[in-house]
């Protein structure tokens, strides 16, 4: 490695990516930790929480989703949240040491006549002094700009995998239309949050292109979700995961060690399948430069570890939790 891995590129090729992969792991994890520590204190992760405001009945075809309209999984669609019960939400999880509220609605798209209400939502989780974040389908641009002067932080829009593998995982939507998300969140001023899922059957290569795809953006993601798929009954892709099997540890590791890489200044955010994940895994996703969680005993509509198994896990780490004025200072 010739190049200063910590200053930010947005030149990287496929071939370099993947190559990022192919390192011995013990070098690999090094580098990424090296470079984590150029932009963040290693001892401090964010702790987020996601609330599902909205639940199930979504005509989208995602392939790992159990809130999709066209898989039967014994999930009941409900209605929007009120903002009064939102809020709520958002002060218990404050009370519980999240510095991050996060909305997600399973829509394919805002609709213009949701907007007043998710505009009440996020001012009010906004005035209890929490980060903001929300995700809500596709946007146009005049909908990105009413979230922001709300006062939406970020917005969610996982590109889910690399271009290649895509239409294996969703057909309703294409990948042009959540690059247009992407930007119309850019142009209103709002932080993204991107990341995706892997385990969902994809090759090493598969997954390089989704992080070469991430780190190729004009801005990169301020926020970079790493999923492992969680496989639900009834869901293509779960069920081929329940088949097959779930994707290796140590290659999930290397995952999260080439985000930190190629994304140097964005928060790398552990997020779903911890469940089931080993207090050694995710100490060597820490390791490698993952430095968010969510927390809260569900993540829509899947299992998280609860309250106390989170603090047992800072305890053993010897991690703290990212203070409010802190977040986002680094991105």
């Amino acid at each position: 490695m010739t190049r200063d891995l910590a200053a930010p590129r947005h030149d990287w090729t496929l071939d370099e990516v993947e190559g990022l992969f192919a390192r011995p792991f013990m070098e690999l994890v090094f580098d990424a930790a090296t470079v984590h520590r150029a932009w963040f204190d290693p001892s401090e992760v964010q702790k987020s929480q996601l609330l599902s405001i909205k639940t199930g009945g979504c005509a989208e075809n995602c392939g790992y989703c159990s809130q999709s309209a066209s898989f039967d999984t014994g999930l009941k669609a409900e209605k929007l949240m009120d903002a009064t019960a939102v809020i709520a939400e958002a002060m218990a999880a404050k009370a519980g040491g999240a510095s991050r509220f996060c909305m997600g609605a399973a829509w394919r798209e805002l609709k213009d006549r949701d907007t007043p209400k998710l505009a009440t939502m996020i001012a009010g989780v906004k005035a209890l002094g929490l980060e903001t974040c929300a995700t809500l389908g596709m946007l146009t641009a005049d909908q990105a700009q009413q979230l922001k002067a709300a006062g939406l932080d970020y917005y969610n829009h996982n590109l889910d995998t690399g271009p290649e593998y895509y239409a294996q995982v969703v057909t309703t939507r294409t990948y042009q239309d959540r690059l247009d998300t992407l930007q119309h969140v850019r142009d209103a001023g709002m932080s993204t949050c991107c990341g995706g899922i892997v385990g969902m059957g994809e090759a090493r290569r598969d997954r390089a292109s989704l992080l070469h795809a991430l780190a190729t953006l004009p801005v990169h993601p301020d926020s970079l979700p790493v999923n492992a798929l969680v496989p639900v009954t009834g869901t293509p892709l779960g069920e081929r995961v329940m088949r097959e099997g779930e994707i290796d540890p140590i290659e999930f590791v290397r995952t999260v060690a080439v985000a930190r890489i190629v994304c140097p200044k964005a928060m790398v955010r552990l997020s779903a399948g911890r469940e089931t994940m080993s207090a050694e895994m995710q100490a060597l996703c820490f390791l490698a430069g993952a430095n968010s969680i969510f927390v809260g005993g569900k993540l829509l509509t899947t299992p998280n570890p609860e309250q106390d198994e989170d603090a047992a896990l800072f305890a053993l780490l010897d991690l703290k939790a990212m203070e409010p004025a802190a977040v986002g200072a680094a991105a």
